[in-house]
């Protein structure tokens, strides 16, 4: 049991680190906006960099892919540490690069770069996370164990929302914000991420991946995976309400209070970082349900509550008028998400074999991500643009009902689970 949570704990640390330097980009979006596209509305200029973050996102599914093979074959303990390595580089590049005004297009192309980096890291990182804290689990606690991916990945970005509110309330002032700092967190996310490096060097390897039997030729490869293709399909299926609706109540939610809802900025980071902290104490709650009701159950209840809540929760958000309103609003989306959050990690690893599982887990869900959680705050936005805002809140609706039909396909018998 120590060596369990030793092993929990190590890797979760990990995960915080990487995901903080993720959702850095995004939390500070609204203040280097400006650094690297010339002066135009505010609604275009963060329309620019969702763009570059979607970009990121699409390279997730080629980090999915390279090192979740990576880690099937030499093992889960490799992948995790390869991943932070990744991570570290982008971040000192966002750190350092000079703005448009000092190099032109340049400075946009050096950030397109450092994104993708991350992209191909965190696409990474999922998988091997995911797969690491559901083998080191008791049977009769994975659901609790691997909840905590999510509660470290909410850490990450509690940690950088802290940190913007730190240096928005007392020591910095909003032009010295967007002039230049701006770039603390992600020199601070840097020098984290070497860290997070020496604690995974510690890490004690999984049993299931240790003791496999699969040769070496059927480890990690796509041509393996192709023989999963409706596990394959099932994780894309789920992912997909899933992601739009995480990335659009726990990313975009920030932009989106500013930019239409009227609130400041100070308040849209108290509001969103509040919520947050509800999310992420709710994960281990929803983890012990799942273990002790099932998976599938859950999924189909966050599948029902999803398609029905989150149209009319976007329309109430559009016109509160004080932070009471907005937290209550944004903390009711928050906890249908965390019903699936919460198991998400071993609903997907307990579909594959040891052999395929890191990849299984990655490939499919980063794919998943890339095009529609990594474009949400895209789509939103061009929406919002367009005079329209409705249309993303049926796009959302309708991705949520596609999640509800696959959840009913997910195995309920632990017999045909293979984990």
């Amino acid at each position: 049991m120590k060596n369990q949570l030793r092993s929990v704990l190590g890797g979760s640390i990990g995960n915080l680190i990487e995901w903080y330097d993720w959702y850095a980009y995004s939390v500070f979006a609204l203040y280097f906006a400006g650094s690297f596209f010339p002066d135009e509305n505010e609604t275009a200029q963060l329309l620019n960099t969702a763009g570059i973050f979607a970009i990121g996102f699409l390279m997730r599914p080629v980090g999915g892919w390279l090192m979740g093979s990576y880690a099937d074959r030499k093992g889960r303990k490799a992948g995790l540490t390869l991943s932070v390595l990744l991570m570290s580089a982008g971040s000192l590049m966002i750190a350092f690069v000079p703005t448009y005004a000092s190099i032109g297009m340049l400075a946009p192309v050096i950030l397109v770069l450092a994104r993708m980096l991350q992209g191909l890291s965190i696409g990474g990182e999922y998988g091997s996370a995911a797969t690491y804290l559901s083998e080191i689990a008791p049977p009769g606690r994975r659901g609790l164990y691997s909840s905590f991916q999510y509660v470290s990945t909410t850490m990450g970005q509690l940690a950088a929302l802290t940190i913007l509110l730190i240096l928005q309330k007392g020591l910095l002032s909003e032009s010295q914000l967007t002039a230049w700092g701006w770039r603390i967190p992600f020199v601070i996310g840097a020098i984290l991420a070497v860290s997070a490096l020496f604690l995974r060097r510690n890490l004690a390897e999984t049993e299931q991946f240790v003791s496999q039997s699969a040769p070496e030729e059927a480890r990690g490869t796509i041509a393996e995976l192709g023989n999963y293709r409706k596990e394959t399909f099932l994780v894309i299926g789920f992912t997909l309400g899933l992601t739009i609706a995480y990335y659009t109540f726990t990313t975009y939610i920030q932009k989106f209070l500013v930019n239409t809802a009227g609130f400041s900025k100070e308040d849209s980071t108290f509001i969103t970082l509040v919520t947050l902290v509800v999310f992420m104490l709710a994960q281990p709650v929803f983890g012990w349900l799942g273990d002790r009701y099932g998976r599938k159950p859950m999924m189909v209840i966050f599948g029902i509550a999803g398609t029905l809540c989150f149209f009319p929760l976007m329309k109430k958000l559009e016109t509160v008028s004080t932070v009471q309103e907005a937290v209550i609003f944004i903390m009711i989306a928050l906890l249908i998400l965390a019903i699936s959050t919460s198991i998400s990690a071993i609903v997907k690893a307990e579909l594959f074999p040891a052999n395929v599982r890191s990849l299984g887990v990655s490939f499919p869900y980063a794919l998943t991500v890339a095009f529609f959680g990594g474009t949400a705050e895209y789509v939103a936005l061009w929406f919002k643009n367009a005079s329209n805002a409705d249309g993303f809140y049926y796009y959302l609706t309708g991705c949520m009902l596609v999640t509800l039909v696959s959840s009913l396909f997910i195995p309920g018998d632990r017999k045909r689970l293979r984990l």
